[in-house]
């Protein structure tokens, strides 16, 4: 008897261990739908997330609908249709920003128009975001074709996007302005922005995603119908990407294209924090225990840029906490899920 309850105890916490590696899913789980909303090339943790929403379509956890850019280059749109394309993908759709922030290129996004001969090094289709749909139409299209409330928004940038669709009009897609189609289709909006904790001792640190983009920010905070988590600075930096897996656990291929970019944004032995990482991460799995959430409240945008979070009864706001043990996880989870080969990948 004594040996049946202990092998059935050890049973229950293997199952419960089970239950929190990142790709485990639930008999009868439909995937997450995600839009993914990007800064992509003014930091390379960008890039890392893009790799783990692949890894987590591949787990069948997610479909990625589509992503949008909000940086105003050129190159941004080509350079995610290369990573897409590495990840067996290419038909994603893609749509850019138009009179955005930050065109200049960046250290990365030039890959997306380098050669070997006649071919791109890493291959994709597009050649330029002026080849692109405009990411607001692309979004209204996207979001009027899913079902009512599926859709887990991915913001990881900029606000322009969002805040442009906010005030978007009814049109051939769908007869609903921006805000009403946002409150019917959108369950989650998932944001890496803001700090809602003090930062080496300053309690009033002004967020680089919020400071390039004030006004929108605002809007974003003021008149976002759904329930918005947001991913302060504070929990990117307590989880560090490794750089010994930059080193160590890409070599499936010899040339890859998330590594690659990783060096060439700042090289190893430097540990990336994981901002946009970690709201993907919730915006997939909320319910995984990966995070703890703040009492809900509302987010205001100071006009230096500060986000500042009052608690509030019945808030659309949260944003994620986390202690040591959650740190442990969080950080195990996002290697594996960013080093895993794509599921197309031939040995």
């Amino acid at each position: 008897m004594q040996v049946r309850s202990l092998a059935r105890r050890l049973f229950l916490v293997i199952m419960a261990l089970t239950s929190l590696l990142p790709g485990r899913i639930v008999a009868g789980s439909e995937p997450v739908a995600v839009l993914f909303d990007t800064d992509v090339g003014n930091d390379v943790d960008d890039v890392l997330a893009l790799g783990v929403l692949h890894a987590l379509e591949s787990r069948g956890a997610c479909r990625l609908l589509g992503v949008t850019v909000t940086k105003d280059s050129d190159l941004a749109g080509p350079f995610v249709d290369l990573i897409n394309t590495f990840y067996g993908r290419p038909d994603i759709p893609i749509g850019v920003v138009r009179n955005g922030k930050t065109p200049d290129p960046g250290k990365y996004l030039p890959l997306a128009g380098e050669k070997k001969g006649d071919h791109f090094r890493y291959p994709h289709r597009l050649e330029s975001g002026r080849n692109a749909p405009e990411a607001v139409a692309l979004l209204r299209k996207l979001l009027a074709a899913q079902p009512d409330g599926s859709v887990a928004l991915v913001q990881v940038g900029f606000s322009t996007n969002l805040a442009r669709l906010l005030d978007s009009k009814a049109d051939d897609v769908s007869p609903l302005a921006g805000r009403d189609l946002v409150a019917k289709k959108v369950k989650v909006l998932s944001v890496m922005a803001g700090a809602f904790t003090p930062i080496n001792g300053n309690a009033h640190y002004c967020e680089y995603n919020v400071v390039q983009d004030i006004a929108n920010c605002r809007k974003l905070a003021d008149e976002w119908p759904t329930e918005v988590v947001w991913s302060g600075f504070e929990i990117g930096i307590a989880v560090p990407y490794p750089a010994e897996s930059i080193l160590r656990d890409f070599g499936y291929v010899e040339d890859h294209p998330v590594a690659e970019s990783y060096r060439r944004y700042n090289p190893p032995p430097h540990n990336r924090p994981t901002w946009d990482l970690t709201s993907v991460l919730y915006a997939v799995h909320p319910d995984r225990g990966y995070f703890d959430l703040s009492p809900p409240g509302r987010v205001t945008i100071e006009n230096d840029g500060f986000s500042k979070f009052e608690r509030k009864d019945g808030g659309r706001h949260r944003y994620l906490k986390m202690n040591e043990t959650q740190r442990a996880r969080v950080q195990e989870a996002l290697v594996q899920l960013t080093s895993q080969p794509p599921r197309a990948l031939k040995p």
